[in-house]
């Protein structure tokens, strides 16, 4: 019930932005000799433009690697892709100082791309990799959770406009009051037109802000009822590839600790190759002793994971560089 709900009023928010793009557009194409329907419809047209749900984007900072030249990193990604059920990314960049890594369909093709987050991913395992692939593909939103974050992105953009400049309007009427005290004569003194249309702009944003407020807070509360069977989704989608033990020892790992000993051997100067046979040696050591090789999947070998490791070693070396900056 709570989903439907949600669903339609996420619906409705949408529908809204739409009638002010078709009364823009009407208004300018009925009316191409009024002056005046120009600028309602251009105002209409710029609204529903601001309001308009945003398309996920590639990061500024990320690096599209070419296939040819990352193969096995792009293999790896189909590999996890088919046993996750989802759509191969055609595109896999890498980011240097993100630690995160995400699957997401950016711009209006909705094209599928992989960024990796490298300082994760240089401390982790093969088989650790796997399960950071995996999380990253079940993270990927379903439709009905574009729909709605869509919308509540749409309200939150009324919210700002509407109701969201309280402070900088305070701290212009506190300005005005001093100079006002500071003032020889009345003629020194701003006159009450600023003050009146101050005080009937704040009014007609109490008036709709209450609406929005109201349509934000139920869809927020909606949104948030659904949000356990969207983590079980995800956690169904990830359990495709790997087990809920291993996908517990990557958020455990992701939790902190893994940076630390990279950012120190970096600052050392140490090689990359250092680097990474350090964090392998840290993870080779159980409570029961050594093991030979680091843990590794039938999605990705130790072999695998090595070529990788050098179809990105110039993007490691650069990053590197940086890695002291991540907090």
């Amino acid at each position: 019930m709570k989903r439907s709900a949600a669903l339609v009023l996420a619906l409705l928010v949408h529908l809204l932005t739409l009638a002010f793009l078709a009364l823009g557009a009407w208004a300018v194409l009925a009316h191409l000799d009024s002056l005046v329907a120009w600028l309602v419809g251009g105002v209409s047209l710029a609204v529903g433009w601001a309001l308009r749900p945003r398309l996920p984007r590639m990061p500024a900072d990320a690096e599209v690697l070419d296939r040819a030249a990352a193969g096995e990193l792009y293999a790896l990604a189909d590999r996890v892709a088919d046993r996750a059920r989802v759509k191969r990314p055609r595109k896999v960049a890498v980011r240097d100082l993100a630690t995160e890594t995400v699957y997401d369909h950016v711009g209006v093709p909705r094209t599928p791309v992989l960024v990796i987050g490298l300082p994760l991913w240089l401390a982790l395992t093969p088989r650790q990799r796997v399960a950071l692939l995996a999380t990253a593909y079940a993270r990927t939103p379903a439709a009905e959770e574009l729909i709605v974050d869509g919308a509540l992105f749409t309200l939150a953009s009324w919210h700002d406009a509407l109701l969201g400049a309280s402070a900088p309007l305070k701290i212009r009427e506190e300005a005005q009051a001093k100079i006002a005290a500071s003032s020889l004569g009345a003629i020194d003194q701003p006159g009450t037109t600023y003050e009146a249309a101050g005080f009937f702009g704040r009014l007609i944003g109490r008036v709709l802000g209450g609406p929005v407020l109201l349509a934000e807070y139920a869809l927020t509360a909606l949104a948030r009822a659904g949000r356990p069977r969207a983590e079980e989704r995800r956690a169904a989608i990830a359990r495709r590839v790997v087990s809920e033990a291993e996908l517990a020892e990557l958020r455990d790992l992701a939790a902190g600790g893994y940076l630390a000993p990279i950012q120190a051997a970096a600052l050392r100067g140490e090689s990359v190759t250092a680097i990474r046979q350090g964090a392998l040696a840290r993870h080779r050591l159980t409570d029961d002793g050594v093991l030979t090789s680091a843990p590794h999947s039938e999605l990705l070998d130790t072999a695998g994971s090595a070529l990788i490791d050098e179809e990105l070693l110039r993007h490691y070396t650069r990053a590197i560089r940086g890695f002291g900056l991540i907090t």
